[in-house]
């Protein structure tokens, strides 16, 4: 995985094999910063990171200049890499929370601008809805803020109350909820 732009644009991160995760390719993950680059100036912006995995996305945001950025994870090697590679990094608007997600986003919580969850492809078509009610419901998302979940093809989420769109690329999905899609 690279970071696609930003102060550490063209760095190469290699992340454990042994790891439990499946990162945003880098040709889907600067689609998406594009799209989001349109929408925000991400320079000063809060982040929360669902299912963080290696990072990937954390190291992206805080590259380009995110004030914060929350990465929740449960899986103890990867908070191990993540706080690594984000003090290696000069990271430190990173805070790693190391938790199940689902009980992060089942309470109130810091609003953030961009909420962005990952989750295992193989999780339930059911708790993908749960994990977008959940973060409309304890205010994880800013009034103004976008929601971004990364799935498969076989996951549908348009008929949700707060869904704008679906785009792909690849095998890579990302549906976007905002509080008043238009």
């Amino acid at each position: 995985m690279r970071i696609i732009s930003g102060r550490w644009k063209g760095r190469h991160l290699i992340a454990p094999t042994s790891l439990p995760v499946r990162p945003t390719t880098d040709m889907a993950k600067e689609a998406l910063f594009n799209i989001l680059s349109n929408e925000f100036d991400l320079d000063g912006i809060a982040v929360t990171d669902l299912f963080a995995g290696t990072g990937n996305i954390s190291y992206e945001f805080a590259s380009r200049g995110a004030l914060s950025v929350r990465a929740v994870e449960r899986d103890r090697g990867c908070i191990k890499y993540i706080a690594s590679t984000a003090l290696t990094l000069e990271f430190p608007q990173i805070e790693i929370i190391p938790t199940d997600v689902f009980r992060y986003v089942g309470r109130q919580q810091p609003a953030s601008d961009i909420v962005f969850a990952d989750p295992p492809y193989d999780l339930q078509p059911e708790k993908y809805r749960e994990l977008v009610d959940a973060v409309f419901a304890n205010g994880l998302l800013s009034d103004s803020g976008i929601l971004v979940v990364e799935h498969p093809k076989s996951i549908d989420l348009s008929d949700m109350r707060y869904f704008m769109q679906m785009r792909h690329y690849g095998t890579v999905h990302f549906s976007f909820f905002e509080h008043n899609p238009g």
